[in-house]
């Protein structure tokens, strides 16, 4: 396990001495368990492909066009 040191303001502290207090659990297990659970709730971390991290939106779009790839008035004026 790795060690990591960091500062608190004192208000920041109080909570955290509150709250080790009302759960009987260590500061150490407290903040770990507080900064896995913001890990996993922040969806800057997720991790996936593209297509999983996007599978929630297939289908949600209603009435879009064809595919454009195949429809040549798209692309008459491509590379020009």
């Amino acid at each position: 396990m790795k060690l990591l040191s960091l500062k608190v303001p004192d208000t920041l502290d109080r909570k955290l001495v509150a709250a080790i207090r009302r759960r009987r659990i260590a500061k150490s297990t407290l903040v770990r368990q507080a900064l896995e659970q913001y890990l996993d709730d922040t969806k800057a971390v997720r991790r996936g492909s593209f297509i999983e991290l996007a599978s929630d939106l297939v289908g949600s779009v209603r009435d879009a066009p064809p595919d454009l790839s195949s429809n040549p008035r798209h692309l008459a004026d491509f590379g020009a």
